[in-house]
């Protein structure tokens, strides 16, 4: 998952970016709103770098369509870091993935006020006690 554009544009746009991206997670990943998807990735050319996610709004909702067949929840119970710059946004979740408590870093590039790429990688959050540290998976307990 480490292809696709690495070009930082848009300087001028990062906090209307991070904004756009912030509304998409809090409706669509956290609220479970799926009918958000138009207004936010586009149309045509939406790229997934997930390789079990095709590309496409189509890809997008055949994976969505997999998931509830298979029983195979995902839920985002809380934002923690929305970083970003320029047309590429961060944002640092947690919630549930397949029951395991989760961390999620999805990474979005936007393209005319649209989501045009999206990588993520899925963590398992460990039980405290198995915590080498205590400073927890977001830099607090």
């Amino acid at each position: 998952m480490i292809d696709g554009t690495t070009t930082i544009t848009d300087l001028d746009k990062t906090a209307e970016n991070k904004l756009f991206i912030q509304g998409f997670v809090e409706k669509f990943l956290v609220g479970g709103d799926a009918s958000v998807i138009p207004a936010y990735i586009k149309a045509h050319g939406y790229v997934q770098h997930n390789p079990h996610i095709a590309d496409g709004v189509e890809g997008l909702q055949q994976a969505l369509a997999y998931f509830a067949a298979n029983k195979i929840g995902f839920s985002y119970s809380a934002i923690h870091k929305v970083p970003g710059e320029g047309n590429f946004v961060p944002v640092i979740s947690e919630g549930q993935m397949a029951g395991v408590h989760s961390t999620f870093y999805d990474l979005f590039r936007v393209e005319d006020a649209k989501i045009a790429e999206h990588w993520d990688v899925i963590e398992a959050i460990p039980a405290v006690d198995k915590w080498e540290n205590q400073n927890g998976k977001f830099g607090f307990r």
